[in-house]
């Protein structure tokens, strides 16, 4: 029987983000400068945040499980992290000059994996990830990546492919089609972006096989959010690590998202060595970042001591020392317990959700390790990109329930997922779960 949907609890206008939208719509395509922002009708304007809540700018205050899209692991204005970024505006936001602090940041993420053996700066992940291919690129003398059907690597030409195929241009299961995902996408990089489904080892194997001659490097994230936040299996980690190096193909591991996982970052929970890591996110302290670490000979590509370095890289905001201090204070405070008690967190929201949706008899199920989660409303297994894909009427049911629970002061991602800030407490987590079980009869 059909339920009434849930009167909102806290957003009570909107008066102020409306009024914003329509002058942002002059002056910006679409009126938005972020497109994995953006939904219908428009997102509400944000004024401030303090731990783990955002207040817009008409006074609704949101629990926010988006934390900028999964890089606020302290949640927002977090007095240690404030108090470093203003002591450091007092010095000097930018120079020409090195400073100590990216020293300090480098030695702590250094510090953390011995995979890393060195590392250097850049102002977003996607840029990290675009260093770690020029550096694979540059060591193997060879043209071409792969990477997995569906996976996210950030707003670059090779990277994009096969983001968002669907099922009347993917191609098989076992042999994913190569499909551009902005038009005008040059035919050379779709040729020379290999496209591997996730989580099927053969397959793989035998697609890098049929490539090797051409590949520098394989991109692998090990929970790719878009492929349905799902972790990889060891056995198809295992099977990736095996044949890249049989073929002397690098392993990129994209950590921009996935780093939180563990106190060195996502790779150790897979006992997995790869070659490069692309860096991001939570390591900025809530500052623009990005990064590339790995194995000290492929590093050595962008070393310039007395010769032209093999790859250039930086930028005029590289390694700032704004970021710097933020990241070092930031990851100062993610220590073992913090990680550790956000996972928990995230063990005690999937579990309630799942306790929720079985209660009311409706197909759900949520997807994702340590202080990570996404809710599929289906009961389908989710094993890849494919069976992740939502029809269109689970695209309207997951549009309402995102958009219930920002009228209900609650914040997750436009595809309903999320991460935990080390603010949130057993009492928010509660919260959350109530009011997934009070939306889903009415979906």
């Amino acid at each position: 029987m059909d339920m009434p949907a849930p009167e909102p609890l806290r957003r009570n206008s909107t008066a102020g983000s409306d009024a914003l939208f329509a002058r942002a719509l002059k002056v910006m395509p679409g009126g938005s400068t972020r497109a994995a922002s953006f939904f219908d009708p428009h997102p509400p304007y944000a004024a401030g945040g303090a731990g783990a809540r955002i207040t817009d700018v008409d006074g609704n205050v949101y629990l926010d499980f988006s934390n900028n899209f999964f890089s606020q692991i302290h949640g927002h204005a977090h007095p240690e992290i404030v108090a470093a970024i203003i002591g450091q505006v007092k010095s000097g936001t930018s120079f020409p000059l090195p400073t100590e602090t990216e020293v300090l940041l480098a030695e702590e993420i250094c510090g953390r994996s011995p995979a890393l053996e060195a590392i250097r700066f850049a102002n977003s992940g996607t840029e990290g990830v675009m260093a770690a291919i020029k550096a694979a690129r540059a060591f193997t003398g060879r043209p071409a990546i792969a990477k997995i059907e569906g996976a996210y690597h950030g707003s670059y030409d090779h990277v994009e492919i096969s983001l968002d195929g669907a099922p009347a241009n993917w191609g098989t299961a076992g042999a994913p089609a190569r499909i551009a995902y902005a038009r005008g996408t040059p035919d050379a990089v779709v040729a020379d972006t290999v496209v591997v489904p996730f989580d099927d080892a053969e397959a793989c194997r035998r697609i890098l096989e049929a490539n090797a001659d051409r590949l520098a490097a394989v991109l692998l994230d090990v929970q790719p959010s878009r492929v349905g936040m799902i972790p990889a299996s060891q056995a198809f980690v295992d099977t990736l690590r095996t044949v890249t190096r049989e073929l002397g193909i690098l392993l990129i591991v994209d950590e921009v998202v996935t780093y939180r996982l563990s106190y060195g970052g996502a790779h150790p929970l897979w006992d997995l060595q790869p070659d490069l890591v692309a860096l991001g996110k939570v390591i900025g302290g809530g500052m623009p970042i990005g990064a590339v670490a790995g194995r000290r000979d492929v590093m050595s590509v962008f070393d310039s001591r007395g010769r032209k370095p093999d790859v250039a890289q930086g930028g005029t905001f590289t390694a700032n020392p704004l970021t710097m201090i933020a990241g070092l204070t930031a990851l100062r405070l993610l220590d073992r317990a913090a990680i550790a008690r956000i996972n928990a967190l995230g063990d005690r929201l999937r579990a309630g959700i799942a306790a929720q949706a079985a209660a009311c008899g409706v197909p759900v199920q949520v997807t994702g390790l340590g202080s990570f989660f996404r809710i599929h409303l289906t009961d389908a297994p989710i094993t890849g990109y494919r069976s992740a894909f939502p029809s269109d009427e689970t695209k309207r049911r997951v549009a309402t329930l995102h958009r219930t629970l920002l009228d209900q002061g609650f914040l997750v991602t436009p595809n309903v997922s999320g991460t935990l800030s080390t603010p949130m407490t057993d009492a928010d987590i509660d919260a959350f779960i109530q009011a997934i079980g009070q939306i889903l009869p009415t979906l």
